[in-house]
C-alpha cells in the first residue's frame, strides 16, 4: 500500500484558490478511477474533481463553504499499483469551460460522517433550494415517486421546527454562487464611494414607438424591448461622457475609457445574480441590440453562457422589470464606474396647459463612482439621457 495526495490544481485564469461546495466521498470510502470527488466553485462555474487513482479515502481536508488554494491537499488515499498523474492545469481548465457551458447544477453536499444506502433522490433546484435553506436531504422524509423529495417536503420539514408559537433561529451557511455574489457586493460597496441620482421620464412616446415596432416586426425579429432603446441611447451620449463608460482601477490609480460600448445586463437567473454581456453595441442597431440581448440574458439563464459572454462589460444596465419599484441605488459592477437602472412604468396625470393628460412616466435610477464622476456631470449625463427618450426620434438621429 502507498498514500497519494490529492490536491487542488491549478485551474488556471488567475485563479488563486476556490470553494468546496460539495463531497461525494467520506473516509473509508473505497473509490474507483474517475470517481467524483468533491466540487469546487471558482468564477461562477462548478468543477468537479474526479480521483485519479483507486483506492481507500484516509482523510478530507475542508469543510463545505471553506476556500482551499491551489496546490493544497484536498483527499488522502491508500493506493496500490501504479499511480495515475495528477490532474493537469490544461485538463482543469478544459473542465471549468465544460462546466461553465453545460450549466448544470451540481449536487448538494453528502454528509463526511453518516452513510446512506438509499441516498434521497431529489432534482437539482431541490437540492440547491435544500442547499440555501441548510437543510440536509437525509434529513427530510419525501411524498414523491419512490421517495423522491419534493419542494413541498422542503417546506413541509422547513416549517416543522416551529412549534407552541415559539421563536426558531435557522441559520444558513452562504457559498458557491451565492458568496461570490455577496463578495463582490461587499468590494464595490467598500471600494466605490457611490453617488446616485434619480431622474422622472415620460416614456409615452417611447413606449408607443416600441408598440408600434413590435407590431410590424417581421418573424425573424426580436420582440423589442425598454432595455434595447435604453442601450442605443447609450451608445449615442457616451462619445460626450467618455469617462462614464470606463474601468478604474484604484490599485493603480489609472482610469481606463473604452471605445468599444459593452453593455452588461444584470440579470437574475437560478444561479443568482449575473451579468451576461452585449459587446460592442455601439455597432449594433436597434434590432440587433434587442437580438443579442435576448441571447446572452437566455444563456445567462439556462447555465450554457461561455466565460467571456459574462466578462468586460464597460457599463450596466441593472433592470427588476415589472417589479421596478419607485426608484433604487443600484450598485456598480466593479471596476466599472458607472450602472442605470429603469424602474416601473406608470401610468399618471399631467398638467400640460390647461388640461390634464395621462402620461407614462417611469424613474431612471442611477449610481456612479464619485472619484471619476462629478455630480454634476453624472446629472447632465442622466438629463441628457432624459431628453433622447422623451424624444426617441433623437436616438435614430446621427
Amino acid at each position: 500500500m502507498g498514500q497519494y495526495l490529492f490536491r487542488l490544481p491549478d485551474i488556471g485564469e488567475g485563479v488563486a484558490e476556490a470553494e468546496i461546495v460539495a463531497w461525494h466521498v467520506k473516509v473509508g470510502d473505497h473509490i474507483k478511477e474517475d470517481q467524483p470527488l468533491l466540487d469546487v466553485v471558482t468564477d461562477k462555474a462548478t468543477v468537479d474533481m474526479s480521483s485519479p487513482v483507486e483506492g481507500t479515502i484516509t482523510a478530507l481536508h475542508g469543510d463545505v463553504g471553506a476556500k482551499a488554494p491551489v496546490g493544497s491537499v484536498l483527499v488522502e488515499l491508500d493506493v496500490s499499483g501504479q499511480v495515475r498523474p495528477p490532474v493537469t492545469a490544461s485538463e482543469a481548465k478544459q473542465r471549468v469551460a465544460q462546466n461553465a457551458r453545460s450549466g448544470e447544477e451540481k449536487p448538494v453536499a453528502k454528509p463526511v460522517v453518516a452513510q446512506n444506502d438509499n441516498p434521497p433522490t431529489a432534482s437539482p433546484a431541490t437540492r440547491r433550494q435544500a442547499m440555501e435553506w441548510g437543510i440536509k436531504l437525509e434529513d427530510v422524509k419525501g411524498s414523491g415517486p419512490r421517495g423522491r423529495i419534493l419542494p413541498e417536503d422542503l417546506e413541509r420539514h422547513r416549517s416543522g421546527g416551529k412549534t407552541g408559537g415559539r421563536e426558531s433561529v435557522e441559520e444558513i451557511r452562504v457559498i458557491g454562487v451565492r458568496r461570490q455574489i455577496a463578495d463582490r457586493m461587499i468590494q464595490a460597496k467598500r471600494q466605490i464611494p457611490h453617488f446616485s441620482y434619480v431622474e422622472e421620464v415620460d416614456v409615452t412616446e417611447l413606449e408607443s414607438l416600441r408598440a408600434e415596432l413590435n407590431s410590424q416586426r417581421a418573424d425573424d425579429q426580436p420582440k423589442l424591448t425598454l432595455l434595447a432603446f435604453l442601450m442605443r441611447a447609450l451608445v449615442k451620449l457616451i462619445p460626450d461622457f467618455p469617462n462614464i463608460n470606463a474601468h478604474y482601477n484604484d490599485l493603480d490609480g489609472v482610469l481606463k475609457r473604452f471605445s468599444a460600448v459593452h453593455i452588461g445586463i444584470a440579470a437574475q437567473t437560478p444561479n443568482g445574480l449575473m451579468v451576461p454581456v452585449v459587446r460592442h453595441a455601439e455597432k449594433r442597431d436597434l434590432w440587433d441590440c434587442a437580438r443579442e440581448l435576448q441571447r446572452v440574458s437566455q444563456v445567462a439563464r439556462d447555465g450554457s453562457a461561455r466565460r467571456e459572454e459574462l466578462l468586460g462589460s464597460t457599463i450596466t444596465l441593472t433592470s427588476l422589470g415589472p417589479l421596478g419599484g419607485i426608484a433604487a441605488t443600484p450598485i456598480i459592477n466593479y471596476p466599472e464606474v458607472a450602472i442605470i437602472g429603469p424602474n416601473k412604468i406608470i401610468e399618471r396625470p399631467v398638467i400640460e396647459g390647461a388640461f390634464l393628460v395621462r402620461r407614462k412616466i417611469m424613474n431612471v435610477s442611477s449610481s456612479f463612482d464619485h472619484r471619476i464622476v462629478d455630480g454634476h456631470d453624472a446629472a447632465r449625463f442622466i438629463q441628457k439621457l432624459k431628453r433622447v427618450l422623451e424624444h426617441p426620434a433623437l436616438i435614430f438621429i446621427d
